[in-house]
């Protein structure tokens, strides 16, 4: 693919637009539970969706680099995604998108912060706590922890209760178990990308002294792991049906299974970049499911 050093295609190839379904279900899903319980703040939700959305690039900028300051350039290991690898961003300029990136990411959560206090619904402390601690994920996660072992626990932390609770908060200043089920049906539901990926990796990860839990445990925790997820996922989903609604959770599981199928079968390799793909939109169908069985009644 040619592509001009530092262009705006490489940008947008480097903050990996794929990976924002990640971002955009858990703050659907907490806005959909505001809404169902006639709290709905548009302009909250919007900015949630959008702090979300920056702290996912920052956190694949910041991935980015750093694999490439390890240099881990290999093109199994990275993929044509990795744009300072690839020469389509300079390691200098990668730094200054991170910087950006974030200072853009704060501002949109003090803007966040402001709408709430405007309506006085919370002493604002807690969230301001929570926005520190996001963006020291965003650096943790992808040059330490990831490393050794933390990334499935903290997906589901960062990915489902945060996002969904503090979505949930930032509107209604409150939490409910509802809140609960629907922040690990998120979690557990995008954990299963990391999961894939853990597990088409495992053999560049292991090499490269990255214990991930597939690392640790093997192919056949893998496999059944990514399974179990979408099945777990589903089950907290369920909480929210009360009659015909059930199937709605139950389709999505129907296409994770599918999936499921293909990547025991491809079993290793670039061919399980599909598998990405397909648990990528599968995820996504599923967001929407789960706000459907949320709002309807």
């Amino acid at each position: 693919m040619d592509i001009q050093r530092n262009s705006a295609t490489a940008w947008l190839l480097a903050a990996r637009p794929k990976t924002l379904t990640a971002a955009i279900i858990p703050v659907i899903a907490g806005t959909a539970l505001a809404l169902h319980d006639h709290a709905l703040q548009p302009a909250s939700a919007l900015l949630c969706l959008l702090f979300a959305g920056m702290m996912q690039i920052a956190a694949n900028f910041i991935n980015d680099l750093y694999d490439f300051r390890k240099g881990s350039d290999r093109e199994d290991r990275l993929g044509p995604e990795r744009a300072c690898a690839q020469g389509w961003i300079t390691p200098r300029a990668m730094a200054t998108g991170i910087g950006i990136t974030l200072i853009a990411s704060c501002l949109i959560g003090l803007g966040a912060l402001l709408s709430g206090i405007s309506r006085m619904t919370y002493g604002g402390w807690e969230l301001v706590c929570t926005g520190i601690v996001c963006v020291a994920f965003a650096f943790l996660y992808t040059t330490r922890l990831s490393y050794l072992g933390w990334g499935d626990v903290l997906v589901v932390v960062f990915f489902g209760f945060i996002p969904v609770g503090g979505t949930y908060y930032l509107q209604t200043g409150t939490l409910t178990w509802d809140v609960c089920m629907a922040s690990l049906s998120c979690g557990l539901l995008i954990d299963t990308l990391l999961m894939v990926n853990n597990f088409r990796d495992r053999e560049q990860d292991c090499a490269s002294g990255k214990r991930t839990l597939v690392v640790r445990l093997g192919e056949r925790f893998g496999k059944y792991a990514y399974l179990a997820l979408g099945i777990l996922s589903t089950a907290f989903a369920l909480w929210f049906a009360n009659g015909w609604d059930v199937a709605l959770p139950l389709l999505y599981l129907a296409l994770h299974i599918h999936t499921w199928q293909r990547m025991v079968a491809i079993g290793h390799g670039k061919k399980l970049n599909s598998i990405l793909g397909e648990t990528s939109r599968n995820m996504l169908f599923m967001g929407i499911m789960l706000c459907a069985t949320i709002l309807l009644p």
